[in-house]
């Protein structure tokens, strides 16, 4: 998918957000945004052939392995988006408050490259963020193949970073600036101290 829709849905001269352009990664990144706009959701984004391909999350990702949370696929965004972390303007698609809420590296699991898991519908991969950790899948929802394709179920496998009863919200906090999605609204400055690697501590 290219970034065509990406760019087709935003005014670059009002939003923060980064425009399409030429980058670069590693191919192995990826990053959680917590999004407070019309309704709170989580962006889960994995750096995939040269973009990030893209799911919203309404209930967020969790390390508790007895669920299983509903991602919707969205449209691929700019690799350079993965850091974004801001102030989207009311009246502009996806107006609101961006979080960064995680970010590191992951592997995939699995001899197929990603593309043709994805096409296949179902993406196996490890994560090693500063939050989210262990193995994990993303299913396509087999009901969904009839209507658009874009229902999918984020997993957290059984494995040694499983939690049971782990809960996203108690981790609102950005792992770039130290803020929170409030302190983030209001255009606050950045706590200036990096938080630790591990999801027990949030910051004081």
């Amino acid at each position: 998918m290219s970034l065509e829709e990406y760019a087709r849905k935003r005014d670059f001269t009002k939003t923060p957000e980064p425009a399409p352009g030429k980058t670069s990664g590693s191919g192995q990144r990826f990053f959680v945004q917590r999004h407070d706009a019309s309704h709170l959701h989580y962006d889960f984004r994995l750096e995939i052939d040269g973009t990030l391909k893209s799911w919203a999350v309404p209930k967020g990702p969790s390390l508790d392995p007895t669920l299983k949370h509903f991602a919707a696929m969205v449209e691929d965004h700019p690799l350079d988006y993965g850091d974004f972390e801001g102030n989207i303007p009311k009246g502009s698609y996806g107006g609101g408050s961006v979080m960064l809420w995680d970010r590191g590296t992951f592997e995939l699991i699995g001899d197929d490259p990603a593309l043709v898991q994805l096409e296949r519908g179902d993406l196996k991969f490890r994560l090693h963020g500063e939050k989210l950790s262990g193995t994990w899948a993303i299913v396509r929802m087999k009901l969904s193949a009839s209507k658009k394709g874009n229902e999918w179920l984020l997993i957290k496998k059984k494995d040694e970073a499983a939690q049971p009863g782990w809960d996203v919200e108690a981790y609102a906090w950005s792992v770039k600036t130290g803020r929170s999605q409030e302190e983030i609204a209001a255009d606050l400055p950045a706590h200036g101290k990096k938080k630790a690697g591990t999801p027990s501590t949030p910051p004081s």
